[in-house]
């Protein structure tokens, strides 16, 4: 297997700290480039980080004295490069503007991104659900009038709860679904000692967040039609998203009606049968058992069970009949390594293996 040189933009943040974490040992990917703001250029990564380190272990040796690129140093940043990972703070306006260049500079940008979500010819791709999308990249690249350059995102963390266990019951008729997201404060890019007044607090507000929540899945399970990807026209989703004391971890109350509903044997039956394209080609990054029920009452629980499959994974328990809807059921995800970074990196190797990197 060829081995990709790879660039993270954005490598200080959250989600930068969490792929760089995430590669390290990659066994097809070797970080070679890492960006930032005009404000970490020509630090080391161990300098431009100083304090902000969050993840559980060390700064990888093997990037810790890399020097900073500029982010919007375009060219010198993507010379040399098979591809970046982009995880940037910064407007939306300026984000897609950004991905743009560097996918017309032939440097493909797998993005964590919401910016261009919604570019009609802009695969936003969760692997095990919907990889036939990224077959809109010839459409993209025509027009962008690139030969390798295009840019790929993975949908919001928030979902990637909820929308996978929906997935493998969707030809019974998904209709109508109601979720409630509980996530953790790393999805805001903070820690505990970054944001002391979480600490025994919920905060009932993520700003943007429902509406991601609710209109993303529409494009997942959109189709492609031309040279764009058509939005679904159902199930119909509405969302409340809240902030809750927890480091990691996105956990959803989900309620769903059916056209045809099915029996609770044959919900279990699915979940514990299904799996795509990562577990069909075997990627380095792909869980095992992508969705995991648990018969006990009380859980998942978020501590325990986040790091499922390596954080990979989507945990699932509760399953009932409900007195309004026809089934309820709880959910959870990684929202930093399945929900962001790890799905991302996935989506790379799904790319990779698909020729398109």
């Amino acid at each position: 297997m060829k081995k990709y040189k790879v660039g993270v933009v954005g490598a200080t943040g959250m989600v930068g700290q969490r792929f760089v974490s995430l590669l390290e040992h990659h066994p097809w990917f070797e970080v070679v480039k890492l960006a930032a703001s005009p404000r970490s250029a020509g630090k080391t990564y161990r300098e431009a980080l100083g304090s902000r380190w969050a993840m559980p272990t060390p700064v990888p040796a093997s990037m810790a004295d890399l020097v900073m690129y500029d982010a919007s140093d375009v060219e010198k940043m993507a010379d040399g490069l098979d591809f970046v990972f982009c995880a940037v703070d910064m407007k939306k306006d300026e984000i897609r503007a950004l991905e743009e260049r560097y996918a017309k500079a032939e440097c493909p940008v797998i993005s964590n991104n919401s910016a261009h979500r919604f570019t009609p010819d802009v695969p936003m791709i969760i692997p095990e659900i919907n990889a036939d999308h990224m077959k809109i990249i010839d459409a993209q690249r025509r027009r962008l009038g690139t030969k390798r350059g295009f840019i790929a995102v993975k949908s919001n963390c928030s979902l990637q709860s909820y929308v996978p266990a929906l997935e493998p019951l969707r030809d019974f008729g998904v209709r109508e679904v109601l979720a409630c997201t509980y996530q953790a404060i790393s999805g805001a890019g903070k820690t505990f000692e970054t944001w002391p007044e979480m600490v025994d607090n919920v905060i009932p507000f993520i700003s943007g967040e429902e509406e991601k929540s609710e209109k993303e899945p529409m494009k997942i399970w959109g189709t492609v039609e031309g040279d764009e990807i058509k939005l679904a026209s159902s199930p119909s989703i509405t969302t409340q998203c809240i902030r809750v004391p927890v480091t990691d971890g996105h956990l959803a109350a989900v309620f769903v009606r059916f056209d045809h509903k099915p029996s609770k044997e044959e919900i279990l039956r699915r979940w514990k049968e299904f799996a795509g394209e990562p577990q069909r080609l075997n990627l380095p990054s792909a869980p095992k058992q992508f969705l995991t029920y648990f018969e006990e009452d009380n859980m998942p629980q978020t501590r325990l069970n986040r790091d499922q499959e390596h954080g990979m994974g989507v945990s699932i328990g509760r399953l009932r009949e409900d007195s309004q809807y026809d089934y309820k059921f709880v959910c959870l995800s990684h929202n930093t390594i399945r929900g962001a970074a790890g799905g991302a990196v996935l989506m790379a190797e799904l790319l990779a293996e698909n020729g398109y990197l």
